[in-house]
Parts: structure tokens; C-alpha cells; sequence
């Protein structure tokens, strides 16, 4: 780092002493020297940013703060200007740059949770006890058994969130929750047998959650605002203006029911009430969509 700037110093102290040719010739040489010390002020700021890294790493918070505001301080935005991919100096240790092949990128993870619990037998073995119990464990029913349990959770309502949520349990569940079947029927489902090829999409997976459609989980609100004239005072000196302001709920089903609601309440006390098809109003409108109509536009979701 010092002999960084010790060659910055001599590269400006001897364009000094050398006389200036004068008119245009000078200009390629203060650029020439500009460039260089602007090169040696990243690589100074590089070090320390990357200093700092390995002290962060080390447990030393404190001094990696203040190798960052130096490097910073320096350069701006050297954090983007770092290659942590290149080969560390073996003078400056370096050991933030050593490839971990654990901590790799895995691009397909299904592929690789697969090959994780694939016995030597080339059975596949979803899940095991924690703890030893005298009780019969779920990693003992049958992969049939397992995946009629998986479509019991997605319902009839098409509850995929709780689809999503069971595959965070353990790789096994992860396998299970990313099998085609279900996610080709759930999109039967919402776009009938027309939808019988999941191209230009990878998987029926990715159709479902990338193609546009009804969302079932959620209550889509329309809120509309408008100025509305009021009545005259009584002395005819002034007349009164009101702001109105009032929601429309609309909550689908995956059966083709629809139900409607225009209040002035706010979304969080009515919107929970709206869960399912009993709701606790006394006025909803429930109706039917067909298939052909199931496109929105000007409402937004929340869930």
C-alpha cells in the first residue's frame, strides 16, 4: 500500500521538475499522470476495502468499520468496483477469496435435495426422526401415502401458500411439494382443460406463479375518492364541501364464486373477515364468474 503511494508521490514530483513543452504536448502527459493516481487511489481503497472484509470476518466489527469508511472515503463506490472472483495476493493473505465448494451456487435445487437423499440402493429416503420415539414417524408411510397428504393440504381451495409453507419443514417435503401433478392440476383448475401444455414455461410450477391470473388468496380493493357538494348554511353565506371516500372488496373462489362488498371500513378490519365464503357481514353480494371473464385490471391485490 505505501509503495502504491510512494510511486504516485515520484510519478508527480518528476513531471514537476521536467520543463513543460508547452501547448498541446503537455495535456497527454497531466492526463497520463491524473489516470495513473487515479489507479493507485482505487487500488489503496481496494486494499483497505478488502481489509476490512476480513476483519468483519474475524469478529473485528469495530476495525472493519473503520477500514470501510477509509476505503469510502477514497473511492466512493469501490464496493462495486472489487472482483472477489480473482486470485488473492499471497503477501496480503487473502483467505476471503478462497473458493468454498460448499457454498456454491446450486442452480437446480430439487436435482440436488434428490441427490442427497437417494440411497445406495437408488431408493430415496424423504425424511428421519430428530430424536428417537417410540411413535410411528411420517418418514415410515409410503410416497404414495405422502403425496395424497400434500393434495389433501392444497384442497379444493387451492391453497398453495400452505403448499409453499409445508416444503419448508425439510428437503424431503421440498421434493414432495415440487411434484408436477399437483401443480399441473391446480392450473386445470384456474384455466381449464384448455391449458394442456405448460410451454413456453419449465414446469407447471412456474406457470402457475408466473402467468397472469385470479388470485384466490388474497381480497383485491378498490378505493375511490370524489369531492361532493353539501348543503347551503342557513344564512346563505358559505357552502360546505365533503371528501368521500369508500372500498370495494372483491374476494374469488376457485369454484367460480365471487363476493362483493362496498363499505367505507377500512381495509384491516374488513379484509380478515372476508377469509371465506361465511363472512360475518350481513351484505355481501355473491355471484358467479365464468372462466372466459377471469381478467382484473384496476384493482390491486393485498394479502
Amino acid at each position: 500500500m505505501f509503495q502504491l503511494e510512494l510511486s504516485a508521490f515520484r510519478a508527480k514530483w518528476m513531471s514537476e521538475l521536467q520543463p513543460s513543452s508547452g501547448g498541446k504536448k503537455s495535456v497527454p502527459k497531466a492526463a497520463d499522470l491524473k489516470r495513473r493516481q487515479e489507479i493507485a487511489k482505487e487500488e489503496k481503497a481496494r486494499e483497505l476495502f478488502l481489509k476490512a472484509v476480513e476483519e468483519e470476518q474475524s469478529g473485528a466489527v469495530y476495525e472493519a468499520i473503520k477500514y470501510y469508511k477509509s476505503a469510502m472515503q477514497l473511492v466512493p463506490d469501490i464496493e462495486f468496483k472489487i472482483n472477489y472472483s480473482r486470485t488473492p495476493d499471497p503477501d496480503h493473505g487473502g483467505s476471503y477469496l478462497e473458493d468454498n465448494e460448499n457454498d456454491r451456487k446450486i442452480d437446480d435445487l430439487l436435482t440436488y435435495f434428490q441427490q442427497q437423499l437417494t440411497l445406495c440402493d437408488g431408493t430415496m429416503k424423504l425424511c428421519e426422526p430428530e430424536t428417537d420415539t417410540t411413535q410411528l414417524h411420517i418418514s415410515a408411510l409410503p410416497f404414495e401415502v405422502l403425496m395424497y397428504i400434500f393434495r389433501w393440504v392444497v384442497s379444493c381451495d387451492l391453497d398453495l401458500r400452505a403448499l409453499e409453507q409445508l416444503s419448508l419443514v425439510c428437503r424431503g417435503f421440498y421434493i414432495c411439494a415440487r411434484d408436477p401433478e399437483i401443480w399441473r392440476s391446480a392450473c386445470l383448475r384456474v384455466w381449464g382443460r384448455s391449458c394442456t401444455k405448460m410451454l413456453p414455461f419449465s414446469s407447471w410450477r412456474e406457470m402457475f406463479l408466473e402467468k397472469p391470473r385470479v388470485r384466490f388468496d388474497g381480497v383485491y380493493i378498490s378505493k375511490t375518492s370524489y369531492i361532493r357538494q353539501g348543503e347551503e348554511s342557513l344564512d346563505g353565506f358559505y357552502r360546505a364541501w365533503h371528501q368521500v371516500e369508500y372500498y370495494r372488496y372483491l374476494r374469488f373462489f376457485p369454484d367460480g364464486q365471487v363476493m362483493m362488498l362496498t363499505t367505507p371500513e377500512d381495509p384491516l378490519v374488513t379484509v380478515p373477515r372476508l377469509r371465506s365464503k361465511n363472512s360475518r357481514y350481513a351484505a355481501p353480494l355473491i355471484g358467479k364468474l365464468p372462466l372466459s371473464k377471469r381478467h382484473l385490471s384496476a384493482f390491486t391485490c393485498t394479502f
